[in-house]
């Protein structure tokens, strides 16, 4: 696949649709910004139905925990991926939480009609942007969406026009920029060029996606040098899949090396019906407890009272309440039949339920 050389004021025009469309700017070079894909990525390839109600109970529960990005749906043929149908009807059960952002996947422009037709509407969804996407490789591409990576980018150019031309943010996604499953290991060249495209046409920020959960710390780096040779870090978030346990060390690579967004599913939910042995998306409460879990015990106590507890960043994620994510990813994976994936999510109710009986036998003694 070959790219076309990019002309000077087109770069032009894609900086001026950055400054029109910004992403949401971070209070510090330590703040962390986490996009909830659960309701949506997290659901897609699971192989029973699942209620509209129970989707949108989920979106409340986790704006209820302190999330302000949530993916809530998608707008794609049922037929292809039938657990996204009904999402009209899930947005209209969400109960709205301030300064909270509600995003819908859309393939094409039939999607995107979806979305404006609901935004019409007399009582418009809480919607404030949409994600598009497209992949590193044809193959994957192929698989997915029946388009080469050309085709895709060039079906999602009007896309995004017409997105933004309507008020929405556009946020978009690059799969598997390590690994496909059908073509092998990815130039890091291909996931910059797909980027770079992307964020041309009014992308205000690109995620990159380990589909396949195949990544490591090197190899993402690889992937992180070669795409920042054109695009500003800041424009750059990661997605990664927990196949191979790697993906709190991937998280930990892209901090260092400047990312500050990182999508995640509450419980580990997800996987790719494309992506064939994919496991889930790393777990929101793992990602959060590794950001932040320190805090939970406070400082250094006997013999050494006075010593600090640590030392190091300390990352703002706002007002992320790891106890309610724990909770909603245990009811959600109860739902679903199954327990939590989240190794955080599990320790924490652990923590909770010994306490709990702790606390019984005390007021026994009474």
């Amino acid at each position: 696949m070959k790219f076309r050389p990019v002309p000077s004021r087109q770069i032009a025009s894609c900086l001026q649709k950055t400054l029109c469309h910004p992403p949401r700017r971070l209070a510090s070079s330590n703040s962390v910004r986490i996009v909830e894909v659960g309701p949506r990525d997290g659901l897609q390839n699971e192989p029973r139905p699942i209620s509209p109600s129970i989707k949108a109970e989920l979106i409340n529960r986790l704006a209820r925990a302190g999330m302000r990005d949530i993916e809530a749906g998608s707008f794609v043929s049922p037929k292809w991926v039938p657990q996204m149908a009904g999402t009209a009807e899930v947005l209209s059960l969400v109960e709205p939480v301030a300064n909270t952002n509600y995003s819908i996947l859309v393939p094409n422009q039939k999607g995107l009609d979806g979305v404006l037709a609901l935004l019409s509407g007399n009582s418009p969804p809480p919607i404030t942007e949409i994600a598009v996407f497209t992949s590193a490789t044809d193959g994957f591409g192929k698989a997915n969406t029946n388009t080469t990576t050309s085709e895709s980018l060039a079906r999602l150019a009007p896309v995004v026009r017409s997105a933004l031309a309507a008020g929405l943010k556009v946020r978009g996604y690059v799969s598997v920029v390590i690994t496909c499953p059908y073509s092998g290991r990815v130039d890091p060249r291909r996931v910059r060029d797909v980027s770079r495209e992307l964020l041309q046409m009014g992308c205000y920020e690109v995620s990159l996606g380990d589909t396949t959960g195949t990544g490591t710390p090197a190899s993402v780096r690889a992937v992180l040098e070669e795409v920042a040779k054109d695009i500003d870090v800041n424009l750059l978030a990661g997605h990664f899949h927990d196949t191979n346990g790697t993906a709190l060390a991937n998280i930990q690579t892209a901090l260092d090396f400047g990312l500050r967004t990182f999508d995640a599913s509450v419980g580990g939910l997800g996987g790719c019906p494309y992506s064939p042995g994919a496991t889930g998306n790393v777990a929101t409460e793992d990602v959060v407890y590794g950001l932040t879990g320190e805090s939970l015990y406070g400082d250094v106590r006997e013999p050494y009272s006075d010593t600090p507890a640590i030392n190091g960043p300390v990352w703002d994620l706002g007002s992320v309440s790891l106890p309610l994510l724990a909770e909603t990813g245990a009811w959600i994976s109860g739902i679903l039949g199954r327990e939590t994936t989240s190794r955080a999510g599990k320790a924490f109710l652990a923590r909770k339920e010994r306490e709990r009986k702790l606390a019984e036998k005390a007021q026994a003694k009474l």
